[in-house]
This record gives structure tokens, C-alpha cells and sequence, in this order.
């Protein structure tokens, strides 16, 4: 994290191109930092898709969470709301992990196999 004074040092506005952004200092329609940071989420994966059930944090409710998917932010979107449908149930995406509410494992988990992935069931 950069210290303060190398926060308020930077360009924020420039007339001739507008807004840029703080880390690459480009104007906002050239910057490619979350393009970047989307290919290095993409190849720190290890190709095995895990599925679990959580509760911690959830009030005692139970989602399914499916993580190492390799897609990029708009096919793991659509992906989620595939396996949605399939499970009969809401979800959401945060942070490159899909979270189905309730358990369904099972289902989950033969569905990404069907779609050609390596799935491990992971936690107890």
C-alpha cells in the first residue's frame, strides 16, 4: 500500500483527458489494471474447481460456495446464474466465488463435471 504522501502526490484530473486512475496514472478509457488484475486472478488457479458449504458469517444460514472457476468476471456471471437455475434458488458473485444459498453439492458438483471441469468437494 503506497503511503500517504504518494496518494495525494498523484494526477486525479486532468483537463485534457479527464479522470485517471490512481495506480497506472492513465486516463480511465486506456486503463487496463482490472484487465490485469482479472489474468492474474485467472492464472493463480490450479484448474481444480472446489465446492463448499459455509455458514460462518451467514446467521447460522447455509450457502454452497464454488471457487477456482478460470473464467473471467462475465463467464463466471453467466455460469452462476446457470447453476442458479439449476439449483432452484438465488446466489451471487463476490470476489470470483460463487455462492448458491442452501446446500447443493451434489448438484453442483455433477453439473461442473458434466461442463468439463475437476471438482473436488472440499471442507467436511
Amino acid at each position: 500500500m503506497a503511503s500517504l504522501q504518494d496518494q495525494l502526490r498523484g494526477l486525479v484530473y486532468s483537463t485534457e483527458h479527464g479522470d485517471t486512475c490512481p495506480d497506472c496514472r492513465q486516463p480511465l478509457a486506456e486503463c487496463e489494471c482490472a484487465d490485469r488484475a482479472e489474468a492474474e486472478r485467472i492464472a493463480a488457479l490450479d484448474g481444480i474447481v472446489r465446492i463448499r458449504r459455509e455458514t460462518s458469517g451467514r446467521k447460522g444460514k447455509g450457502v454452497t460456495t464454488v471457487s477456482g472457476v478460470p473464467l473471467v468476471d462475465a463467464e463466471l456471471k453467466a455460469l452462476a446464474k446457470d447453476l442458479k437455475k439449476r439449483c432452484g434458488t438465488g446466489g451471487a458473485v463476490k470476489d470470483g466465488v460463487i455462492e448458491i444459498q442452501g446446500d447443493h453439492r451434489q448438484v453442483l458438483k455433477s453439473e461442473l463435471e458434466s461442463r468439463g471441469y475437476t471438482v473436488k468437494l472440499a471442507g467436511g
